[in-house]
């Protein structure tokens, strides 16, 4: 099992520490580092300047949403940067949900996000391969474009750059059972927004037949740290928010996946408080056995002893959101 380090997207600003701890990952010999977006900072520009900083260490994005550009646009960007990084890009994507893709983006939700997400995923790999121009009678993503509203007189292009590679690896966040079932077979690997060691036939039946070299790449928090209570805090912080603000309450992914994972009732009630604005009651109402199963979190023994379910399992790369250049060096000493 791999190690990588997961950044997430900025806050109110960029965050000065996190160079720092991608040049000590890329040191501690972690395969990547990831970057993510939300309604704020994207994920391509923070991971082109660690690109600059690094040399050897894959670059990824987890995970860049598909409503802010055109599949066009985002092969553009992978293609850029794996040539600015020497041939290190893994290009993350994800769909997000009815509220970012219209809230923020402006776009309508699709009606059916198996359909464009596969439309999306195969755009992208037609401009990657440059065997002929990106051509696809598509429901959502056509090309070329032929809608009433068009002039009708768009050209079939291929990209002017040849692409560093036909096969740059090409991962999505998934979390319905049918989503993560085409991601095992249009993609090269799945983020899992959750994912709990001791739960996986939770995944079980969207896993089976998985090609060779599939990455499954889940993020969790990491850290070193005496008192597992009060290290828990952040990864509850984080649930409450997913869970109570990430959608809507009548469709939330993220509080659809929990109740897969068995806290149904627990998804219901964080959403209630939060929705409410109780937000700091939301986290609080956050399990503290969820929050613990999904993380490694507490001293280096109780790490060490949880690392180890996490590598009997299916995962290859295990991308921790680790907040101190002492647990990455931990992790990478216990999964040597």
């Amino acid at each position: 099992m791999r190690l990588g380090l997961a950044l997430g997207y900025w806050g109110r600003g960029p965050n000065p520490a996190h160079l720092d701890l991608a040049t000590e990952a890329e040191r501690l010999g972690y395969d990547s580092v990831w970057t993510a977006e939300a309604w704020g900072s994207d994920a391509f520009t923070p991971l082109t300047w660690i690109a600059a900083h690094t040399t050897r260490i894959r670059l990824g994005t987890a995970i860049a949403q598909m409503a802010a550009r055109t599949p066009t646009a985002t092969a553009m960007h992978a293609l850029t940067l794996d040539h600015l990084s020497g041939g290190r890009m893994m290009l993350g994507l994800g769909l997000s949900g009815p509220q970012v893709v219209e809230g923020w983006y402006g776009r309508p939700f699709p009606a059916s996000p198996l359909t464009a997400t596969r439309e999306y995923v195969d755009v992208i790999r037609q401009v990657l391969r440059r065997e002929a121009p990106v051509a696809l009678d598509g429901r959502f993503h056509s090309h070329p474009y032929r809608g009433a509203d068009g002039t009708g007189i768009g050209k079939p292009l291929k990209p002017i750059t040849h692409p560093l590679r036909a096969d740059l690896p090409l991962l999505l966040g998934a979390e319905g059972p049918k989503n993560i079932a085409q991601t095992t077979r249009i993609a090269d690997g799945w983020l899992p927004l959750y994912w709990s060691p001791t739960r996986t036939d939770a995944y079980q039946a969207a896993l089976t037949d998985l090609p060779d070299g599939f990455m499954i790449a889940p993020m969790a928090r990491a850290h070193v740290c005496d008192d597992v209570t009060e290290g828990l805090l952040p990864v509850k912080a984080m649930l409450g928010f997913y869970i109570g603000g990430m959608g809507h309450a009548a469709r939330n992914f993220h509080a659809d996946l929990m109740a897969r994972m068995g806290y149904e009732e627990e998804a219901h009630r964080i959403q209630e408080l939060f929705l409410a604005g109780r937000k700091e009651e939301a986290v609080l109402a956050v399990p503290d056995a969820f929050a613990d199963e999904i993380s490694l979190i507490g001293p280096r023994e109780r790490i060490a002893e949880r690392l180890e379910l996490w590598r009997e399992g299916p995962v290859t790369d295990l991308l921790l959101t680790a907040p101190d250049p002492h647990t990455l060096r931990v992790l990478a000493e216990l999964n040597s």
